[in-house]
């Protein structure tokens, strides 16, 4: 397909595309949408043949062969892996004659992060690549196409695509300037900041807490956070998405954009928490434990998270999707957003109406939550 002087085409992975190209588009800012990430998914086989998400990369090329945008996308025989629930939506489709798979997602696999969608040199490339993405699906008898955990200044874009805006709530912290995690725990209610201390000498009796980056995370101890993210994956997902091999490889490749914290109770470590450093925020991605220890989880994910956004100067951190526990832990609603395009006109009206009703909903649930943070009050 060509516009003008420009070529859209379908590419057959990221790994095959540029390297410097694709980051130059994506930025510096969000690990995961790097060249190097999303290649490790592919070249570990996390995506690709047999995982229901098929690299099917949108990108704009100019005249030279050099790309001037793009889309992650992946063609998708499941929703799994996505955080952003359209069950309902493919079963109501299913009962009416229809085949809601495969469908069109342009995300980053496995990551409820927010970030740019809309990979771009100039934004005036959008609307030819979404139009792209609307006769990818169109050609290939998709029903949709949805772009997850989009960054809110790209939604606009999407909306003048006419894509369907959603929006969600997760919970984030924010960095309001804390010189140390004491400094934080100054803002909170007195009760919350004795529950939170609570928590932390619990937590951490009789073990050693490490925070390791860079060349400090040797193999031994991926064999390790392997062990426990298999744990949590087959308790949460049934089968963990990521291989083994996916660790090594984004050990490898973003090693000093991460920070593993792991518990050793001596010489062993007996749980963990992955981390991604971001140009402002650190995002918290898989954890998990072969030991049953009160309080750990917490501290682990979300007060050595804090304690290590702080020391980087970094302004937030995204602990991931779900989880109401985290409000007392300090953590606030914030709204994320997904954007939809439906083939169908009137499966499309439906949906249409499920979100406006559900977008009421949502806002009333984020004021309800941001009433009961645990922050001492004015």
């Amino acid at each position: 397909m060509t516009a003008g002087e420009l070529t859209v085409r379908v590419a057959g992975s990221v790994g095959e595309l540029p390297a410097g190209e694709w980051d130059a588009l994506g930025g510096q800012e969000n690990p995961f949408l790097s060249h190097a990430f999303l290649s490790a998914l592919e070249d570990s086989g996390s995506v690709g043949p047999g995982t229901g998400w098929q690299p099917a990369p949108i990108v704009l090329e100019d005249d030279t062969g050099r790309l001037v945008g793009a889309l992650p996308s992946y063609a998708k025989g499941h929703s799994q892996g996505e955080y952003v629930f359209d069950h309902s939506w493919a079963d109501a489709w299913h009962r009416a004659g229809g085949h809601y798979y495969p469908k069109l997602q342009i995300a980053v696999p496995f990551t409820p992060a927010t970030g740019p969608r809309l990979l771009l040199s100039d934004e005036r490339f959008a609307a030819p690549l979404l139009a792209a993405a609307e006769r990818v699906c169109a050609g290939n008898g998709f029903s949709s196409a949805h772009a997850t955990f989009v960054d809110p200044a790209q939604l606009a874009l999407f909306e003048q695509a006419g894509w369907l805006p959603r929006s969600d709530i997760q919970f984030h912290w924010a960095n309001r300037g804390y010189g140390s995690f004491d400094d934080f725990l100054a803002s909170l209610s007195a009760r919350k900041r004795k529950a939170i201390r609570k928590e932390r000498e619990g937590a951490v009796q009789g073990l050693e807490i490490r925070r390791l980056t860079g060349a400090d995370i040797r193999p031994e101890h991926w064999d390790a956070f392997w062990i426990f993210y298999q744990d949590t994956g087959a308790r949460k997902w049934g089968t963990p998405y990521l291989t083994r091999a996916a660790f090594d490889l984004i050990g490898e490749r973003l090693a000093d954009r991460i920070i593993l914290v792991l518990a050793f109770d001596g010489a062993e470590p007996i749980a963990g928490a992955l981390n991604f450093i971001g140009a402002d925020a650190l995002y918290g991605r898989y954890w998990g434990a072969t030991r049953e220890v009160r309080f750990l989880h917490f501290e682990l994910c979300y007060y050595q998270a804090i304690e290590a956004a702080i020391g980087l100067g970094l302004d937030r951190v995204e602990a991931g999707a779900q989880g109401g526990h985290k409000l007392a832990r300090g953590y606030e609603p914030v709204t994320t957003w997904s954007a939809h395009w439906i083939a169908d006109p009137g499966f499309r009206a439906a949906v249409a109406e499920f979100l406006e009703r559900e977008r009421s909903g949502i806002a009333q649930d984020q004021a309800w939550l941001g009433e009961r943070t645990p922050f001492r009050k004015a």
